[in-house]
């Protein structure tokens, strides 16, 4: 079970640092747009740091099976959860309230692919960077998030398999 902890952990934080490298991408461009970011920078980066650091330290109680750092990886886990479900209430407010259509008609004869005639490829209205995440990404970043938690905390218990 600790090593389907491990695997689990390893697919959410790769679906999350995808997320993270789209809103920095998005967020550098905010810069040139008026659109500011409904994620506070400290509860991006205390999210990664610690979801990151905790994947190390679990990493290290697959080695040392020192049941402590199994704990201490719980706690840390839960502190990452409460920070993601913060973000995922403030980013429901974006995904629902800055809907991008995804095709746009364009009248005949006029030029496409701007979508707003400044020649930038950008929408005339600006999103925070956070719209930009793909749905099905983020709703499996928490599913596996849910299931790493869970793994997590069996194995810390020793409920099955224990290591």
């Amino acid at each position: 079970m600790a090593l389907a902890a491990l695997v689990t952990w390893l697919v959410t934080a790769s679906a999350g640092l995808y997320l993270l490298a789209i809103w920095l991408i998005e967020y550098d461009r905010e810069f040139q747009s008026a659109a500011a970011t409904r994620l506070p920078v400290p509860v991006i980066s205390a999210h990664v740091l610690l979801a990151v650091g905790g994947l190390g330290l679990w990493a290290v109680y697959l080695i040392t099976d020192a049941l402590r750092l199994a704990w201490v990886a719980v706690v840390v886990l839960v502190v990452v959860a409460l920070l993601g479900l913060t973000m995922a209430v403030r980013w429901v407010g974006v995904y629902r309230t800055h809907n991008i259509p995804s095709a746009v008609a364009v009248p005949v004869g006029a030029r496409g692919g701007s979508g707003n005639g400044n020649g930038n490829g950008r929408s005339p209205v600006p999103v925070p960077p956070e719209r930009h995440f793909p749905l099905p990404v983020v709703i499996g970043h928490g599913i596996f998030a849910v299931v790493t938690i869970l793994l997590v905390l069996l194995s810390a218990l020793r409920v099955v398999g224990g290591s």
